[in-house]
């Protein structure tokens, strides 16, 4: 789908046809659409192909006029997209970002909350025709969304944590898994994005005025925090893994402990039974009560000697 928006008293709105000085949406564009976007509005084809690649890395290049800035934006994988409960439940995709002459294109291969937020108006003082700045809220945008999601990602951790307390089940443990590597996901797209933002900085590609370097340093910010967040939640999902592998391991001994110490216990019928049981004669005191009594005796020394040397917990 494609769409066209104009920036009227200071607020977004979307518009019929094509305009000088608008933004045009690209939201999971057919051939045709495509065929649109490189014929009627001149962009370069292999810009919007790189645009359309979910796969591709974070960058910003300039050919024949226009810049293109692709960066990596965070998604929610649904319930019904993820394999199992230890699959990521985000992960991150490529978004591009076309500076053309007259007009800005962001092309995404599938929808973002940050394009909607802000077609629907919900971002203030959007400009498309200042190309430099809207590409600048853009990106703020986006690093807005990846703290957000990194304080779910949290909240959910902590829920896990909590059902581990109350109960060990591995359901708990593969949703500490799988947002150990949405983490993964985050902290190497973050990476590559401020790569992106520092090349931005330079100047060299697109001219900076005053105050977009001020907000230039606003997503730079937000960036270096969203990354710092990642290490430490990341290093405590894996302090996190690692203490609970550490309880189940040490749960596992102690079961395995208690069962030996009954499996010695139960042994000592079984020799004594076995000697009289044997058909010989000179075994002591050859009638039923007494070694009865011996089995008796022997568990009940057995079970002192274990439960003083801590068998039974």
């Amino acid at each position: 789908m494609i769409h066209f928006y104009k920036s009227v008293d200071n607020r977004i709105q979307e518009i019929p046809e094509l305009e000088e000085g608008c933004w045009v949406s690209a939201v999971s564009p057919d051939e045709d659409e495509i065929f649109f976007l490189i014929d009627q509005l001149g962009l370069d084809q292999g810009f919007v192909r790189a645009a359309l690649d979910e796969e591709e890395s974070s960058r910003i290049e300039e050919e024949d006029g226009q810049v293109l800035v692709i960066v990596d934006v965070p998604v929610v994988v649904s319930a019904k997209e993820r394999k199992d409960e230890s699959s990521a439940h985000y992960t991150t995709m490529s978004m591009g970002i076309i500076l053309a002459e007259k007009w800005v294109v962001t092309i995404s291969p599938t929808p973002q909350p940050v394009i909607n937020e802000i077609s629907d108006g919900l971002v203030k003082n959007v400009a498309p025709h200042l190309k430099t700045r809207f590409l600048l809220l853009i990106l703020l945008r986006i690093a807005s969304r990846f703290l957000l999601y990194l304080k779910q990602i949290d909240k959910l951790s902590t829920q896990a944590e909590q059902q581990l307390h109350r109960n060990m089940s591995n359901q708990a443990l593969y949703k500490l898994l799988g947002l150990e590597k949405s983490l993964v996901y985050f902290s190497t797209s973050l990476k590559s994005d401020e790569m992106t933002l520092e090349k931005i900085m330079r100047g060299r590609i697109i001219k900076l005025y005053d105050e977009d370097e001020d907000i230039l340093e606003d997503v730079l910010i937000e960036v270096k925090q969203a990354i710092e967040m990642c290490n430490i939640y990341s290093n405590i999902l894996s302090s996190t893994m690692d203490a609970f592998s550490s309880i189940i391991s040490n749960n596992l001994n102690i079961v395995m402990k208690v069962l030996t110490a009954l499996t010695i216990v139960m042994t000592i019928p079984n020799i004594i039974t076995g000697f009289y049981g044997m058909n010989v004669a000179g075994l002591p005191m050859p009638v039923a009560w007494f070694p009865t009594a011996l089995i008796f005796v022997g568990i009940a020394v057995a079970a002192i000697v274990l439960a003083k040397k801590g068998m039974f917990r």
